[in-house]
């Protein structure tokens, strides 16, 4: 069977020649569609010859380090007395109180898989303990598997 002169330069990808000419391929992309007129800090991005800057894609001198988070059965828990003490939908008063380091949206996004449901419309100021909550995570795992 014969090979096209199209099929050999798709599948000698290990020929220098390739990859220059992918490599102009990107820079041609990077310029036509990184550097906007109309947004002049997207200037300093890349160079007049398509190369990245790597400067303007660090993190700036005055940036905080971000603090890595682990959810733990204490974290669970916490989140367990919120939903006991101010309901579900409140998350930004559980987060104030009960568990600083995590944002209102962390919290509805936990309490969805803790209660096993995406939608948390129908709970809307539902307030249970952590056996309530269990029982409710089991009904809803019920009618999910019975779909």
């Amino acid at each position: 069977m014969e090979t096209s002169q199209h099929d050999q330069n798709i599948t000698d990808i290990t020929s220098s020649e390739f990859w220059r000419q992918k490599q102009e391929w990107i820079k041609q992309m990077r310029l036509q569609f990184s550097r906007r007129p109309e947004f002049p800090e997207t200037h300093s991005m890349v160079d007049d010859e398509g190369m990245l800057n790597q400067e303007y894609f660090q993190p700036p001198k005055d940036a905080q380090p971000v603090v890595e988070r682990k959810w733990g059965d204490d974290e669970k828990s916490k989140l367990l007395v919120g939903i006991e003490k101010y309901g579900i939908g409140h998350f930004r008063e559980i987060s104030e109180s009960l568990l600083p380091e995590w944002s209102g949206n962390d919290l509805r996004m936990k309490s969805i898989r803790v209660m096993g449901r995406q939608n948390l419309q129908l709970y809307k100021d539902w307030r249970g303990n952590a056996e309530d909550v269990r029982r409710e995570y089991e009904r809803n795992k019920e009618i999910g598997l019975q779909l």
